[in-house]
């Protein structure tokens, strides 16, 4: 591999059904490295796809009634468009079910087992089906009396089958080496150590084949068999790239400098793989890096707990940047993080509206003013604005430092310091009172250039991580061929062309109401359950499809609690939203509630309710909510809220 190339990999996203914020996470932080080494010079490969094979598939394609390629090839689709609607600018979209990728990964099979490394047997022991994993008893976890994966904490089924097994303890020491002298292959370093220990506790042999459903590529010596999901997945890295098919491809960018995977998946990435590239004689990727998931209030985000959140509906709602933005910047890449609408539009508004878009709207609106629209040569230079350049240039110093580290919220931060240090370079140099008198007229230029030169400079800065922003505001500076043909190098002082027209556009980045757009959201609600109303056979009330079961364990883990209303009053500015003070019994505590077009404070004081007690804080229109009042609404819209008899003591546990 030459030093100037640079290939990325995101996990490849099993089709069971659409892709959430969780996903959209990784593949935008995918894309934005693979962006900024672009910008650098780097002959960049960055690779997604999807994971079509097993059980799992088989099964989902059965409950939808269709045919199994059928039913992946439909969701697919909507991984693709989704994609697209986020820019995400990947090279190769690999599908583990093109005939390519098929036979590479039968061709890998066979050299494993002619070098004696798989072997066949028969398998005894417990399998996770959502997760596709093999696991002993002593990986187990015990819930309720019922042996769980590990993993995903769902029930695991007992399998009995003939298998083919992987050699896994052949390599398990060279790969404890490899580990330890090279510490930058598995990051954050809290799961290096976990992988470390994982491996020091001993490797089983692998069950790499099933025989009891028939929707994966067959094992080329055996053909009752069809090969283990993750070495027909984990190949795909390799496949893509043209191994067996295309050598001269395959040594130019291989091996990856980059796989980016969830932390749930490390296991697969740092142990079965490198074991499985090592069987083939092949480099080992430079760095697999397994960043924190981003939760929804209730936890991991998943289909079967209806917490997922779409990040088609918040692009139509807030636009592609504003969501790549808010992603890179809120939660330290490596940690688990919290997904929360309300920080969503506190970004949009703190940053994007206000530092950001504000910045470029004084900036262009002056040059409109006082020199035709035109950019004007600088010429009488003070040291505030020597101080600007030099933060530019220490900007794109530690922009640099962070990008190789991943830490994109730091690199954004540090971006953002030089955003508002230049709208602080505003209020210092005056330039509306610079304006007045004539003999400043060269200051003025100065200054004016210098905070056109700044705008430019972040926009370039800014091309890995928005898409369109950067290309707006070199529109509305006059300089959009530039800020296009723009590499990482043009984040230098000096580049900017004057004597061109700024124009003044559309605020790239409009300010959200909180309020409204959360009426908005609510009218959709009712919008959608009105339209469900009308394709409702007359007088046959149609109720909401009951949601994926849940395990006693995940219902015991919501703590629904008798809470006295005490205090209440509406939030000003609000014309749904209450703020309650209630007793659970063992402390009072604040919460929100979006009931006030139902109830006014006067109704609701005194009342017996329930609440999910145990939800994490959430800040509500500027306000602090401890939990979530449980209510239901009447076919007419009415609401309802829980309640109990006055003789059940405040603070009584729901069972």
């Amino acid at each position: 591999m030459s030093r100037d190339t640079y290939y990325v990999t995101t996990p490849i996203y099993y089709p069971s059904d659409k892709l959430h914020i969780g996903h959209a996470y990784t593949t935008v932080a995918a894309d934005t490295i693979a962006r900024y080494k672009k910008m650098r010079g780097f002959d960049t490969m960055f690779l997604t796809g999807s994971d079509e094979h097993g059980q799992k598939i088989e099964r989902k394609a059965q409950a939808a009634g269709k045919e199994t390629q059928e039913y992946v090839d439909q969701i697919v689709e909507t991984f693709k468009k989704l994609w697209d609607k986020l820019d995400i600018d990947y090279d190769y979209f690999i599908r583990t079910t093109e005939e390519r990728h098929e036979k590479v990964v039968q061709k890998i099979f066979k050299k494993l087992y002619d070098k004696g490394d798989i072997y066949k047997g028969n398998y005894e022991g417990w399998y996770c089906t959502p997760c596709e994993s093999f696991w002993t008893e002593r990986q187990l976890e015990e819930e309720n009396e019922e042996k769980v994966c590990p993993d995903c904490h769902r029930p695991v089924e007992w399998v009995e089958e003939e298998s083919y097994f992987f050699k896994m303890g052949k390599y398990a020491d060279r790969l404890l080496e490899h580990i330890k002298t090279h510490p930058e292959f598995i990051e954050p370093e809290s799961r290096r150590n976990e992988m470390i220990n994982f491996i020091e506790n001993g490797l089983d042999d692998l069950s790499v084949s099933r025989t009891t459903f028939d929707w994966g590529i067959p094992v080329p010596i055996d053909e009752d068999h069809v090969i283990y999901v993750w070495i027909d997945a984990l190949s795909n890295y390799i496949t893509a790239i043209g191994y067996e098919t295309d050598p001269e491809n395959f040594e130019h960018y291989w091996p990856a400098d980059l796989h980016l995977v969830g932390k749930d998946i490390l296991r697969f990435h740092t142990v079965i793989w490198p074991i499985i590239l090592m069987g083939l004689d092949l480099e080992l990727p430079v760095q697999v890096f397994g960043h924190g998931w981003l939760l929804s209030d209730t936890g991991k985000m998943s289909k079967s707990k209806g917490n997922v959140v779409d990040p088609v509906v918040l692009i139509n709602d807030f636009g592609k940047d504003a969501i790549r933005y808010y992603l890179l910047r809120e939660v330290a890449f490596g940690t688990d993080g919290t997904y929360s609408t309300e920080a969503l539009i506190q970004r949009i508004n703190s940053d994007l509206a206000n530092d950001l878009g504000n910045l470029l709207n004084r900036t262009v609106s002056m040059v409109e003013q006082y020199f035709d629209s035109e950019i004007p040569e600088p010429s009488v230079v003070e040291e505030v604005d020597q101080d600007l350049i030099n933060l530019a240039a220490e900007t794109k110093t530690e922009v640099e430092s962070q990008m190789d580290k991943l830490k994109y919220t730091v690199a954004l931060e540090k971006i953002w310091n030089l955003v508002r240090r230049t709208n602080k370079y505003i209020d210092q140099t005056t330039p509306w009172i610079l304006a007045r008198e004539e003999n400043k007229r060269e200051r003025l230029k100065t200054v004016l250039y210098n905070l056109l030169e700044a705008l430019r400079i972040i926009a370039v800065m800014l091309k890995p991580f928005l898409t369109e922003a950067p290309y707006k505001m070199g529109e509305q500076l006059g300089q959009l061929e530039a800020i296009e043909n723009a590499s990482w190098d043009d984040s230098k002082w000096g580049s900017l062309k004057t004597g061109v027209k700024v124009y003044n556009g559309e605020p790239m980045f409009p300010r959200i109401d909180l309020e409204e757009y959360f009426e908005k959201v609510e009218a959709r609600k009712e919008e959608s359950a009105a339209e469900a109303d009308d394709n409702k056979e007359e007088n046959n009330l149609e109720l909401a499809e009951v949601k994926d079961r849940i395990t006693f364990e995940e219902f015991m883990n919501t703590d629904i609690r008798v809470a006295e209303i005490i205090e209440a009053e509406k939030i000003e500015g609000s014309n749904k939203l209450l703020k309650l003070k209630v007793d659970i019994g063992l402390e009072k505590r604040q919460l929100v509630a979006g009931i006030a077009k139902h109830f006014s404070a006067e109704d609701v004081i005194g009342r017996k309710i329930l609440i999910v007690a145990n939800l994490e804080p959430a800040t509500i229109f500027g306000v602090k909510s401890e939990g979530m009042i449980l209510a239901a609404s009447d076919p007419d819209g009415n609401m309802v809220l829980s309640t109990v008899g006055d003789n059940i003591a405040n603070g009584s546990q729901v069972k």
